[in-house]
């Protein structure tokens, strides 16, 4: 029978006694009294049992026995028959006349002729159209007639012009609001670290409203969010849905969507319909809870193993419970076993979590696998994952269903279980028919930027529809929230991005954001771009590297075969570009149609059109190799600066790496390394061959510029060198032993600011001694720059009265160049004057420190962005990286930059941006001749295009790659 049917409550039963207490007053009765009550007693005690065995005998046969029902039972039963309850919109949802999360006052918005991509048909369906919002859901997709809005007497209105119209970003995996920005002690609660498993902890509970990086993900598109604990456990807590809108009753709560925790049964009743929690189930493969808790993977599964069992034997309580307990069996049963510590992992066991997990090599996605089928629970989403390419069918076997993966683009590396980590990692995964997310583990990565990751994704073969998919309908269908985001249709919530071009386009950039309906951006910076640019970008084929990533078991081979041929002509060429006089130029445009480029032994011989001397100089007997270009480009190679590249191999294995520079402000530094006057020089530590060097080079970055690296003010002589060399006594492994003298100024308690930049003086007008003395000579001599790696506007500021004060006690210019420099943009005068240049490192900066918070974030948030407005005030600029791994993406920073700087930027200068104005300002001298040259297939080196050879000189060779 029904639950509801079953559960009748028996009525109670009342236990009657012998109340009358006996009297030691009365006296004794007669004999024969005493007889006649006994004979009395006798009969009826006689009658009473023949009655009671009758009765008896028809109570058994017929009724139930009676017993004491406990006063919760209602309650008790009212619990049973919740854990029979789906996860789930309700049935009504789809008929909605307005959304629960509507801001009164807030006016309907009809979007006109927009391209709109649906999210509909497996991402394939896109339509032109209009776009009505009203009460916070989207009332009409499609031509909507003025007959539709005549009703409306306040009626927002927005041309679209053709462009796009997607769903909001959803992020999978973000710490907004738990990890906070600008980071400060007193609102960092992203990890506890109370013990392995804390299945009880809620991210709401840590969510600060205040973190500055609401509104620069929101002018990323990005719209919701499933904010997770860290991963410092292994069971970290549960995650929280938000809208990153701010609430109007600046609550965090005010941010959830549909919360599990709401206690209003006329918001929320859970015997109708039950809300989905989301579980940071982290397993960190080792390194994130064996480092907390000094374990082995072993411990960390024996930890799941054991709190799912915890888990396990209270849910058979509790169903064991609720079987007695609906057939009225209350004798000896007690309360409804319950344990508020295991109640979310006791959820997770009847579906109605959301488990997101944290894994990323083949020996823990087994084991996760594992645990989910002797368990019987599913998981949503393997997170960071990067081995997840090389095992499908281990994923296909996980409990339930398949996960989905939710992956980084590019970044990998950093540690160990990461090293096989494959750009081609979506492409794999989807072909295997598994769901793929982008992420941006925020502020890991900044998402704002999150539609990067898809665009790079389908850059390297995510076909188009699952790269959109992948930050919109994909995460927010794996949150189970695809009911009412995800999509551009009618009923779901007003969450939309207008975007200046198509979302997979490199810099696409909202115009606008709505987020229930309402704007989020008053008055929004645009930006001119070409109409090519509402095209879907095309994409290289990567199909031969995608299999030899599986082949090699995620290490396949990157070391470039040079040309066997004397002879290498490239055809088809669009363009090409030299350096000229330290700065790049165009040497030549296909005005006449495609030209050709002759190189012979490693040296570019002629340029010419179709039908030039240098087309027809080469003959039979060159048996020369012929490389089709498609309308591509030839470019200097370029330079990358400002993070470890060739210092280290895996970032957190200290075995891999060169280390850390001892620092005499703080340390005492051996007289054996010269004591005070001992400066370190990165070139007696790089390692060759490192992955993330030549990924770089086979991305066009062919040299790389680095400095010793440092935790405190002095690091020591950077060096440059050749991405692709074996070892530094090859020939062009060394561009240039010694480069810039590099130090940074940082707050960091102590030593303050202030004593920092009194050592730097003191250097430069004091005393100093062995290398230090000669290497300050050098600079005195304006021989080689100081390079300061720095952020704060009001360092900078003493930085450049210090070479004021400098200047004038030498009578002669010093060079100086600033890294990072969040906040130059606020000296831009200042620093044009006092001729001091900018190495602007990221290109997209983010406000993880506080002395970073000042930043121009670029539009559409700010009419530019840092690097065009210190151009604008004649700062010689140029672009940097923090991390190895991101060397390898260059050419895309400078064409972001570029495209952010709306047309003050040509294609010449910003290749100047990652070349030769970042030798220029680190005191690097090439030769024109000399340097490297890529070529492209398919478009420039600021294109979607593909590096398909590199151009050495140096080295005699062209490697075809």
């Amino acid at each position: 029978m029904p639950l509801e049917q079953e559960a009748k409550l028996p009525s109670y039963v009342e236990s009657h006694r012998d109340h009358a207490p006996s009297d030691p007053r009365r006296t004794r009765p007669t004999r024969l009294a005493h007889a006649l009550r006994v004979l009395a007693a006798s009969t009826l005690a006689l009658v009473a049992v023949q009655y009671l065995s009758a009765y008896s005998g028809v109570f058994l046969r017929t009724e139930p026995r009676a017993v004491r029902v406990p006063l919760h039972a209602e309650a008790y039963l009212d619990k049973c028959r919740l854990l029979d309850a789906k996860p789930g919109p309700p049935p009504e949802f789809g008929r909605r006349t307005h959304s629960d999360r509507f801001v009164p006052g807030t006016k309907a918005t009809l979007i006109q002729n927009a391209t709109i991509w649906t999210g509909r048909v497996g991402g394939l369906e896109v339509l032109h159209g209009d776009i009505l919002l009203d009460g916070g859901i989207v009332k009409r997709v499609g031509h909507v007639g003025s007959a539709e809005v005549e009703g409306y007497t306040a009626l927002a209105r927005v041309d679209a012009q053709g462009k796009w119209v997607s769903p909001g970003i959803v992020d999978l995996h973000s710490h907004l609001g738990v990890y906070n920005s600008p980071q400060l002690q007193g609102a960092f609660d992203v990890n506890s670290r109370k013990g392995p498993v804390l299945a009880w902890l809620r991210a709401l509970d840590g969510l600060n409203t205040h973190d500055d990086a609401y509104k620069l993900s929101i002018a990323g598109g990005v719209t919701t969010a499933l904010v997770l604990p860290g991963s410092a456990n292994a069971i970290g807590g549960q995650g929280a849905v938000i809208k990153l809108r701010p609430p109007t009753d600046r609550s965090p709560t005010g941010m959830l969507l549909e919360s599990p925790y709401e206690t209003n049964v006329s918001v929320y009743d859970p015997h109708a319909y039950f809300r989905y929690r989301q579980m940071k189930y982290v397993h960190a493969c080792g390194e994130n809870p064996d480092r907390v808790y000094s374990g082995t993977r072993m411990d960390t599964a024996w930890a799941f193993r054991q709190a799912y069992d915890k888990a396990r034997q209270i849910k058979q309580a509790q169903d064991d419970f609720c079987a007695k307990a609906t057939r009225g069996e209350w004798a000896g049963l007690g309360a409804f076993p319950e344990d508020l510590q295991w109640e979310a992992l006791v959820d997770v066991l009847r579906g109605r979590v959301k488990v997101q997990t944290h894994c990323y090599e083949t020996v823990d996605l087994d084991d996760l696998v594992r645990i989910t089928n002797e368990f019987k629970f599913p998981i949503a989403a393997f997170h960071h994952a990067h081995e997840t390419y090389l095992v499908p069918d281990t994923l296909k076997s996980a409990y339930g269903h398949p996960p989905a993966i939710a992956l980084f683009a590019t970044n990998a590396r950093y540690k160990r279980e990461s090293y096989r980590g494959s750009e081609f990692a979506p492409r794999i995964l989807a072909a295997n028919g598994l769901q793929v997310v982008m992420k941006s583990d925020h502020p890991v990565l900044d998402s704002r930027h999150l539609v990067y990751e898809a665009q790079q994704a389908h850059f390297f073969g995510l076909p188009h529809n699952l790269a959109l998919a992948a930050v919109t309908t994909t995460p927010a269908t794996v949150i189970g929230q695809d009911h009412r985001i995800g999509f551009v249709k009618e009923g779901y919530d007003a969450d939309l991005v207008l975007w200046d071009s198509h979302p997979l386009a490199l810099g696409a950039t909202p115009q606008q954001v709505w987020i229930d309906g309402v704007a989020q951006m008053d008055t929004p910076h645009l930006l001119s771009k070409p109409a090519a640019f509402q095209k879907l970008p095309t994409t290289p084929n990567f199909d031969k590297e995608a299999e030899a990533a599986v082949e090699f078991d995620g290490l396949p081979p990157l070391e470039p075969k040079p040309s066997k041929a004397r002879t290498v002509v490239f055809t088809n060429v669009s363009s090409v570009y030299l350096r000229e006089g330290g700065a790049v130029a165009e040497v030549y445009s296909a005005q006449d149609g495609p030209g050709t480029v002759v190189v012979r032994e490693g040296k570019l011989h002629c340029i010419g059109a179709p039908l030039s001397a240098c087309a027809s100089a080469v003959g039979d007997e060159d048996d020369a190799e012929y490389v089709d270009l498609e309308g591509g480009a030839i470019s200097p190679g370029l330079v990358t600066t400002g993070s470890p590249l060739g210092l280290e191999e895996i970032h957190s294995e200290a075995s891999t790496i060169d280390g850390y520079v001892l620092d005499p402000l703080t340390q005492v530094v051996p007289e054996i390394v010269g004591g005070s006057g001992a400066v370190i020089r990165a070139a007696d530590g790089l390692q060759f061959g490192t992955r993330d060097a030549l990924l770089a080079y086979r991305s066009g970055v062919t040299a790389a510029i680095t400095a010793p690296v440092s935790r405190g003010f002095l690091s020591g002589l950077s060096v440059a060198f050749s991405t692709v060399a074996h070892h530094k006594l090859e020939d062009g492994a060394l561009l240039q032993e010694v480069a810039a003298l590099q130090v940074s100024i940082q707050p960091q308690g102590t030593p303050s600011v202030s004593t920092q930049i009194a050592t730097l003086r003191n250097l430069l007008l004091g005393e100093t001694k062995g290398d230090m003395k000669r290497v300050v000579d050098d600079i005195k001599q304006g021989d080689i720059p100081l390079a300061v790696h720095i952020q704060s506007a009001d360092a900078i500021a003493s930085i450049i009265a210090l070479k004021y004060e400098v200047e004038e006690r030498l009578e002669k210019s010093i060079k100086v160049t600033l890294i990072g420099a969040a906040e130059a943009h606020l000296l831009a005068t200042e620093l044009g004057e006092a001729n001091v240049g900018v190495i602007v490192s990221p290109t997209r900066p983010f406000p993880h420190h506080w002395e970073k918070r000042r930043f121009l974030p670029g539009p559409p948030l700010s009419e530019r962005n840092a690097l065009a407005e210190l151009r604008a005030h004649n700062v010689t600029v140029a672009v940097g990286v923090n991390e190895a791994w991101m060397a390898r993406n260059a050419r895309f920073d400078i064409a972001w930059a570029a495209l952010e700087a709306n047309g003050s930027i040509s294609k010449a200068e910003a290749l100047a941006l990652a070349s030769t104005n970042v030798e220029t300002l680190l005191g690097v001298k090439t030769e024109s001749v000399d340097a490297d040259l890529v070529a492209t297939r398919g478009g420039d080196l600021l294109d979607f295009s593909k590096v398909v050879a590199i151009i050495s000189s140096r080295r005699g060779v062209v490697d075809v790659l």
